[in-house]
């Protein structure tokens, strides 16, 4: 007959004893949380770095490149206006240079004073074309007749005498003068007056012998 086998129970519940050597002991400290690693997140930062680098790198590029191409732009645009600044004066006088090839014809086909007298006429409507194109392009005429003498905007290239004009004024305007709104484009050529003629000096007394000398007589040594 088999006889069921004492199974020995232990009692959780300490001796007296074992309480006091329980509470005496100090208390374990719970291990620290493991820090996550931190590598993973510093390659991340330094790749969108990179990223954003190439960014303002193809920026500076492509600004680089577009002020290259500005100022070839405005290079080209200076020769080209340079070049082309005068097409809209030339252009409103090639009605003045028509006018003067029509009057010259004229004048080459009849010879009698009546063509002649017609011819004059057309050269003046001419001239005056011409004088208000400059005008409205801000040309202007330096006009020196009876002006004082300025070298500002006057080139004397004799000085005479004169009765009539006193000194400094001009006696006669040989070209005239222009100018574009304050700028001196040629001074008018003129003759400017030196003043009345100035009297012509006495001639010298010839010295009288000392009183006493004969005329004629030897002078002694």
């Amino acid at each position: 007959m088999l006889r069921a086998k004492k199974t020995k129970h232990t009692d959780p519940t300490p001796a007296p004893g074992d309480e006091t050597a329980a509470s005496s002991a100090p208390p374990v400290a719970p291990a620290p949380a493991e820090a996550p690693f931190a590598a993973s997140d510093d390659v991340e930062a330094l790749k969108a770095k990179a990223a954003q680098m190439e960014e303002w790198k193809d920026k500076c590029l492509r600004l680089a490149a577009d002020l290259d191409n500005y100022r070839k732009r405005v290079a080209r645009e200076k020769v080209e206006q340079a070049k082309y600044a005068t097409q809209h004066l030339l252009a409103r006088l090639l009605p003045a240079i028509d006018s003067f090839e029509a009057a010259l014809q004229h004048a080459d086909a009849n010879q009698n004073p009546d063509s002649i007298k017609a011819l004059v006429e057309g050269l003046k409507m001419t001239l005056g074309q011409i004088h208000a194109v400059l005008r409205e392009v801000g040309v202007e005429v330096v006009n020196a007749e009876g002006q004082h003498f300025d070298p500002q905007v006057h080139e004397a290239i004799s000085h005479l005498e004169s009765e009539e004009h006193p000194a400094g004024k001009v006696i006669q305007q040989l070209r005239k003068g222009y100018k574009l709104s304050d700028r001196l484009l040629r001074p008018a050529t003129v003759v400017v007056s030196k003043g009345k003629p100035q009297p012509a000096p006495a001639p010298a007394e010839t010295p009288r012998p000392a009183d006493g000398a004969a005329e004629g007589a030897p002078v002694e040594s």
